[in-house]
């Protein structure tokens, strides 16, 4: 991102937030809550709902029980994490032969013989 961009954001976001009361502790309060319920999570769907176990199952897990899925199918087995890239991260900003030729890869021409 721009350093320029980046830091339009920040100071928009500083000004909401003082805008609107709050401070950096309510949201990384906010944030690590956030954190914790997801690792008390025991069931995740595709959507990424998640439940507990306790307390009366939420709606999607009603409605994938009646139609016959198990909950077994829905167990999250470990944290979930983010899995790592296994592409390298490149970054083009700073690539010399951006919008030249040599940015582009040459075609590969096959003959029918």
């Amino acid at each position: 991102m721009d350093e320029r961009k980046r830091e339009s954001i920040v100071a928009y976001l500083r000004r909401k937030m003082a805008e609107l009361e709050i401070d950096p502790e309510d949201v990384a309060a906010s944030i690590a809550a956030d954190q914790e319920r997801l690792r008390a999570a025991r069931y995740r769907d595709a959507a990424g709902h998640t439940w507990d176990g306790k307390g009366a199952p939420p709606q999607w897990v009603v409605q994938a029980t009646a139609a016959g899925q198990s909950l077994q199918h829905f167990e999250i087995s470990e944290p979930a994490e983010p899995e790592p890239t296994s592409k390298p991260i490149v970054d083009w900003r700073n690539d010399p032969f951006a919008g030249t030729r040599l940015a582009t890869k040459p075609q590969e021409h096959t003959s029918s013989a």
